[in-house]
């Protein structure tokens, strides 16, 4: 059971950071892409007053599950576990954090952007 956990959170939680960094690209779901990013923010720094800053249960569960599984000194981030896993690279959690933060920041103008550009053109038909 387990694995398929793992293997579920891998996919869902790497479907969500893309669909974050991506989804503002067509229009049919901007308003879903905006909505995901207003979450992921939430979690972060609202969660995050009380389980740290950029705090994402999806990552917590996801490690938890891993723990069952033997998997030991996780990172802290779910990026920089993905880069890791994917490239074999050891890029450090700092850059890591500002590659991610800056993404994330990108992602969110340019979704409220757009949302508020289809938000006028709607209301003037």
């Amino acid at each position: 059971m387990y694995e398929l956990l793992n293997i579920f959170f891998l996919f869902f939680h790497t479907a969500w950071m893309l669909f974050n960094l991506f989804g503002w690209i067509w229009k049919r779901v901007r308003k879903w892409n905006l909505l995901s990013l207003l979450l992921t923010a939430f979690s972060w720094f609202g969660l995050g007053i009380w389980y740290g800053l950029g705090y994402c249960p999806c990552t917590h569960w996801h490690w938890l599950v891993r723990r069952e599984l033997g998997y030991t000194n996780m990172p802290s981030s779910y990026i920089k576990f993905l880069i890791q896993e994917l490239t074999a690279m050891n890029i450090s959690a700092v850059a890591v954090d500002w590659l991610t933060g800056v993404s994330f920041g990108l992602a969110l103008i340019l979704s409220v952007a757009l949302n508020i550009r289809d938000y006028k053109q709607n209301r003037r038909r």
